[in-house]
């Protein structure tokens, strides 16, 4: 029996990129977000793999993703919360729906899906990997709710692996840069600059000259779910061209 992995955000960018390379390795996949016509155009393209389409901000819905995946494919071995929002505000700028929108999708999510996830993780082991963010292992200008969403998950996921690596359930956070995904696009429209200048300018910033590409974090995803990455647990790794550095 193939293992099992759900891939939130998986309509576009990492998490597409995730749901491919899965699916490559052999994994069935269970692709989720909010809009069902993008989640279909991905899937469309990997035999064997569902969607599920729903607001993943609200505990019951992500309660309800787990049991469609088990439902579907009898267990569930990897877990990969990718969805996430950016809001490129001050503290001062960002409204109350902001904050709440960047907090229910980029931490709160992330918890409520583990929680549902971990008893069934428990069987047979598990693997969950947080998309973070390099600010969420430092700040960044314009991006006050950003950084706090991203700063939790880092620090939830070292306290959820220490709790779980015990049950043999492996969880780890993904740090990227700047990466090559409509996030970036919307991004550039907040701070009102069109995105080929807004592309020149995250280039520039890299040391390595460029930003990510969503394939590579997928890539990531796919070595830390393997066994040869048994002994990593814990560790929140940036992907950001040595921004971090």
């Amino acid at each position: 029996m193939s293992k099992v992995a759900i891939i939130t955000g998986a309509s576009s960018g990492i998490g597409a990129a995730a749901a491919k390379s899965f699916h490559a390795q052999g994994y069935s996949v269970v692709l989720a977000g909010r809009d069902a016509d993008r989640l279909n155009d991905v899937a469309k393209s990997l035999i064997g793999a569902v969607t599920w389409t729903g607001d993943i901000t609200a505990s019951e819905a992500c309660d309800q993703l787990v049991a469609f995946a088990l439902s579907q494919f009898g267990r569930l071995d990897v877990l990969i919360n990718c969805a996430g929002v950016i809001h490129r505000y001050t503290a001062e700028e960002t409204t109350d729906d902001q904050w709440h929108n960047t907090m229910g999708v980029n931490l709160n999510a992330p918890f409520f899906l583990s929680r549902a996830a971990i008893p069934h993780m428990k069987q047979e082991g598990g693997v969950i990997l947080n998309i973070a963010s390099d600010w969420g292992l430092q700040g960044g200008q314009l991006a006050a709710a950003y950084c706090a969403s991203k700063g939790g998950l880092v620090l939830m996921t070292r306290a959820m692996a220490l709790d779980h690596a015990k049950d043999k359930i492996r969880i780890n956070a993904i740090c990227p840069g700047d990466v090559d995904t409509p996030m970036l696009k919307i991004e550039s429209q907040q701070r009102g600059i069109d995105y080929d200048s807004a592309m020149i300018e995250n280039n520039a910033d890299s040391p390595t000259g460029r930003i990510t590409l969503p394939d590579e974090v997928a890539a990531l995803c796919v070595y830390l779910a393997s066994d040869v990455a048994a002994q990593i647990t814990g560790t929140a790794i940036p992907i950001d061209g040595g921004n971090t550095a």
